[in-house]
C-alpha cells in the first residue's frame, strides 16, 4: 500500500494534505541545499576571473559590457595553471613555426588582397599586404611562416600539430567547418598558441567556444576610420615592453559586445583623442568611453591566446609604411605572435 493511500485511509483528506505539504517542504529544502553551479569565468583556483586592475577600476561591476554570466566550460584567465604544458615535438625542435589563416566568410578587408587559391602557401601578390607582412616579419625575427585560406588545411589536429602558433587574420563570419573547428579545439587544448587580429573578432559568432577564445568578446561595430592615440597599458608583456607609453595610430577602433572578460589588457585607445567625435558606432553602439581595450591575452582551455582589434589600415602592413605608428603596430603584433608561440614569455 502506498504512503499516500495509507495516509488517506487513516486521516482522510487531511492526511493527504499533510503529506503534500511535507513533500513541498522537502523539495524547497533541496533547492537551498543544492550546490551552486560554477561559471566558466573563474581562475584556475576557482576564484573570480583575473583582469586588469585598470579595467576593473574604470568599469566597475555596473558596466553593461561585462559578460560575466557566459560559461565557456573551460579553464581560462591569466593563471598559467590553465595551460597544458605537454611535451610535444614542436616544443623541442628549435624552430618556431606559424600558420597564417586568412579565409573570409562574407566581408573581406583590403589588406588581405584578393581571394587566395586552394592549398598551402599559394602565390602572394603585392595586394596581399598583410600576409606578405607576416612572412617578412618572420624572416626578420626568425620564425617560419606558412599561409592558407583553404579550410581543408585545418581539417585534422595532425595538420595543426607542427605549428607553435596559428594566426587568424581578419577572418569574417563563418569560415570554419565542423572538421576544422574540431582540429582547432584539439590544437588549443594541446597547448597551442592562437593569435587573432582585427576582423577575426567578427568571425564564428555562433560558436561559443571560439568567442571564449577571443576573450569572451565579439566585434559589434565601429565609428569612422580615424586617428587616435594608443595607450600601452601593461609594459611587462613581450608584445608591449618595447612600445612607447603612447603612440599615434589610425584604425577603425572596434566597439565590442560582449566586452572581454578574464583577460590581461595590454593596450587601449585613448577615447579622448578620437579625431572628430566620440566612440559611437555606425550601428548604434555607445562606445567604451574611458575604457576601450584594443589588445589583450589569456590562457584558454589549455592554450595561449593573444588578441588585437588593430590592423585595419593596409598601410599598417605595408613595407616602408609612412603611417604613423606602423612600426609600433609591427612590434606589438610580432611580440604577440612570438609569445603565443612560446618563444617569449606569455601574458606577463
Amino acid at each position: 500500500m502506498s504512503i499516500r493511500k495509507m495516509f488517506g485511509n487513516v486521516f482522510g483528506g487531511a492526511g493527504q494534505a499533510v503529506l503534500g505539504l511535507a513533500i513541498l517542504a522537502a523539495l524547497l529544502a533541496g533547492l537551498h541545499l543544492a550546490a551552486p553551479t560554477p561559471t566558466a569565468l573563474t581562475s584556475a583556483d576557482g576564484g573570480p576571473p583575473a583582469s586588469s586592475d585598470r579595467a576593473a577600476a574604470s568599469t566597475g561591476d555596473a558596466s553593461p559590457y561585462q559578460d560575466k554570466l557566459a560559461d565557456y566550460g573551460v579553464c581560462r584567465g591569466t593563471d598559467p595553471a590553465c595551460y597544458n604544458d605537454w611535451d610535444l615535438p614542436r616544443s623541442d625542435d628549435g624552430v618556431v613555426r606559424v600558420l597564417v589563416f586568412t579565409a573570409t566568410g562574407v566581408s573581406r578587408h583590403a589588406h588581405l588582397g584578393p581571394l587566395l587559391p586552394a592549398g598551402m602557401n599559394p602565390p602572394l601578390t603585392s595586394a596581399h599586404v598583410a600576409q606578405n607582412a607576416v612572412v617578412r616579419w618572420g624572416q626578420e625575427y626568425g620564425f617560419e611562416v606558412d599561409w592558407t585560406e583553404d579550410v581543408r588545411q585545418l581539417d585534422t589536429p595532425a595538420k595543426l600539430a607542427p605549428y607553435d602558433a596559428v594566426v587568424f587574420l581578419s577572418n569574417s563570419r563563418t569560415m570554419l567547418d565542423d572538421a576544422s573547428q574540431t582540429a582547432l579545439l584539439q590544437y588549443v587544448r594541446s597547448g597551442g598558441g592562437f593569435v587573432a587580429i582585427h576582423n577575426t573578432l567578427g568571425a564564428m559568432y555562433h560558436w561559443p567556444w571560439f568567442q571564449g577564445l577571443l576573450g569572451g568578446a565579439n566585434f559589434y561595430d565601429h565609428g569612422p576610420h580615424r586617428d587616435a592615440q594608443v595607450i600601452t597599458v601593461d609594459r611587462r608583456d613581450a608584445s608591449t615592453r618595447d612600445l612607447p607609453p603612447r603612440w599615434d595610430f589610425r584604425d577603425e577602433w572596434y566597439n565590442l559586445e560582449p566586452f572581454p572578460t578574464g583577460v590581461r589588457f595590454l593596450a587601449e585607445v585613448d577615447t579622448g583623442t578620437f579625431e572628430n567625435g566620440s566612440g559611437v558606432g555606425f550601428n548604434g553602439h555607445p562606445g567604451h568611453a574611458g575604457n576601450h581595450p584594443v589588445s589583450w591575452c589569456q590562457y584558454y582551455d589549455g592554450g595561449r591566446a593573444w588578441v588585437t582589434s588593430l590592423g585595419h589600415d593596409p598601410e599598417a602592413w605595408t613595407e616602408d609604411s609612412t603611417l604613423v605608428g606602423a612600426e609600433s603596430f609591427k612590434t606589438h603584433v610580432v611580440g604577440g605572435i612570438l609569445s603565443a608561440a612560446g618563444a617569449r614569455p606569455f601574458c606577463r
